[in-house]
């Protein structure tokens, strides 16, 4: 697979971070992350840095979040991305119907 950069870091558009966040992923564990740590879970584009993620989150959503972490597994790659409160996270978790 080749390691080139799925989208530019400036000036993201909302095409590039679609393309970067697939759809989030959903299971009971993940339901208790965004209430007691305000994290929501991400499939994302195998290729995409965390810095990428970030800034597709913020175009996409309109929301800053604190960290990203990132892990592979059989589903793909996820992105554990944290909020600053579970407020604002329940909110996104709610307009994207999870919640």
């Amino acid at each position: 697979m080749s390691r080139t950069p799925v989208a530019r870091l400036e000036n993201m558009t909302p095409e590039d971070a679609r393309r970067i966040i697939i759809k989030p992923y959903m299971t009971e564990k993940t339901f208790n992350l965004i209430e007691g740590e305000s994290k929501i879970v991400f499939i994302v584009d195998l290729r995409a840095s965390k810095k990428h993620i970030k800034a597709a989150i913020k175009t996409l959503y309109e929301i800053e979040s604190e960290e990203v972490n990132t892990i592979r597994s059989i589903r793909g790659k996820k992105a554990i991305v944290k909020f600053a409160s579970a407020e604002k996270a329940r909110e996104l978790a709610t307009s994207l119907g999870l919640v």
